[in-house]
């Protein structure tokens, strides 16, 4: 563990988090079931999700299990799912239209994440993930992220929680 990591672990921990068992994700894992036995249209892991968000209905991205929000170039939001309404306490109705760095997430408004975003969109090809802990207006909640910029130039930030 590197010393910024143990800091952070310790400053966590004084505040009262306790950690969680880690679970095993891999891209070679199949996604889980929904309980009519299908599989879910959209898996946070899945080489093609990004491409499939493209293609999915409002509905399809409202259920799906990991928060998926569209921006613009800017950052400004132009959808915002069920789950990260839920995760974050912003309604969609609230969360479209204002900017996702600066506004809604101000915690991501930085090099560790905008900064990606950014390199991502000037060069026209964004497909980044990392850990991430969100802390605006919420407890600090780690949370795995995924940049995407598909074919047709949307740009796609998902979350799941950790």
């Amino acid at each position: 563990m590197t010393s910024a990591s143990r800091d952070l672990y310790s400053f966590l921990k004084d505040r009262g988090w306790t950690p969680q068992p880690a679970t095993e994700t891999s891209a070679d894992t199949e996604p889980a079931e929904k309980p009519d036995g299908s599989k879910p249209f959209l898996d946070f892991d899945s080489e093609d999700v990004g491409e499939k968000l493209r293609q999915a209905s409002d509905e399809q991205l409202n259920e799906a299990s990991f928060g998926i929000v569209r921006v613009d170039d800017s950052g400004e939001v132009e959808f915002y799912n069920q789950y990260e309404s839920d995760l974050s306490g912003v309604s969609p109705e609230d969360a479209i239209g204002r900017n996702f760095f600066t506004s809604l997430a101000p915690c991501a408004n930085n090099r560790i994440f905008q900064g990606r975003f950014k390199k991502g969109v000037r060069s026209g090809s964004l497909d980044e993930q990392f850990t991430y802990t969100f802390t605006y207006k919420m407890r600090p909640t780690l949370v795995e992220i995924r940049l995407y910029r598909d074919t047709q130039s949307n740009n796609w930030v998902l979350v799941r929680e950790r």
